[in-house]
């Protein structure tokens, strides 16, 4: 008989479950970790710090709201063009149907589409503000987007006022078709008008700026502003990779290598992107004396 017939199996102590979990259940979002340098940081730092890694300065992508809190006095930001509602032209339906998809992206994000616009005012410098939320179908550009980064420029070219358009995007909406991409040509034909009237246009490119929207408006600012190491370019570089059969050069598609190239004009950390914004818009902007004077101290 081998020797280990007469050994017992120890007796495990029954737990109660409900209690045990109750006692190592640790809230939800109190910890984040840094896909960059993977440093364990608490959520609330983490915000103070305006969503950037104390540790290795790696830019967490921002929600729409966070970005305006940013980017506008306090109370400032009147919100326009807020009523448009994306509706299913095509009847597009793929392993859901788009109407569904638009249902969800709203539940989650609490917005109507993924495009925030508004008038604002910077260190008193009233100016036209808008913001995408990738959050909502990755911030992709439908009919809706297209009209409200329209109604952005045409608000500016009426008031006189800088434009500012900061992008957070997939690109065209599939579910929109050819609806889509003519946001393309309708959006940067107004980016035109502001030119042939002097209204600047500064474009703030973040993490990530591709397809239809790199492709139009987001590159014709006439200061292009890019957050550290944001993914800017129209197609990935992986599909350019399988496309080309070589290899790209490290850091290929990151704001700082196309500033190298001529692309992007300034790479700015959040925190200094108010200061540069105003900079900015009070060396471009068509701005007169009805402002109040300690704008321009």
């Amino acid at each position: 008989m081998p020797w280990f017939d007469d050994l017992k199996t120890p007796r495990i102590k029954s737990v109660n479950l409900q209690d045990s979990q109750k006692v190592s259940r640790v809230p939800e979002g109190l910890w984040i970790k840094c896909p960059s340098c993977s440093e364990i940081l608490q959520s609330k730092t983490l915000k103070e710090n305006l969503q950037v890694c104390p540790e290795c300065s790696h830019h967490f992508r921002v929600g729409a709201v966070d970005r305006i809190s940013m980017l506008s006095d306090e109370g400032s930001f009147e919100e326009y063009a807020e009523d448009l509602v994306s509706t299913d032209p095509l009847e597009f339906d793929d392993t859901k149907s788009y109407k569904h998809r638009l249902r969800a992206a709203a539940d989650t994000t609490g917005l109507r589409d993924a495009f925030v616009v508004g008038k604002a005012t910077l260190k008193g410098l009233p100016y036209h503000l808008g913001v995408f939320e990738f959050k909502f179908m990755g911030g992709s550009m439908g009919v809706v987007v297209g009209e409200k980064v329209s109604r952005l420029f045409e608000a500016s070219l009426r008031d006189k006022l800088p434009a500012v358009v900061v992008s957070a995007s997939g690109g065209a909406r599939m579910q929109e078709g050819i609806l889509s991409l003519m946001q393309m040509a309708k959006t940067s034909a107004l980016i035109g008008e502001l030119r042939r009237n002097g209204i600047p246009y500064i474009s703030v490119l973040t993490d990530p700026t591709t397809g239809g929207v790199a492709a139009s408006f987001a590159m014709l600012g006439d200061v292009i502003i890019g957050e550290p190491k944001a993914l800017v370019g129209f197609a990935g570089p992986r599909v350019i990779e399988q496309t080309i059969r070589q290899s790209l050069p490290e850091g290929f598609q990151r704001s700082e290598f196309l500033m190298q190239h001529g692309f992007v004009d300034r790479v700015v950390a959040r925190k200094d992107l108010a200061s540069e914004l105003y900079q900015w818009m009070r060396l471009l902007g068509r701005y007169t004396c009805k402002f109040p004077a300690e704008c321009f101290n």
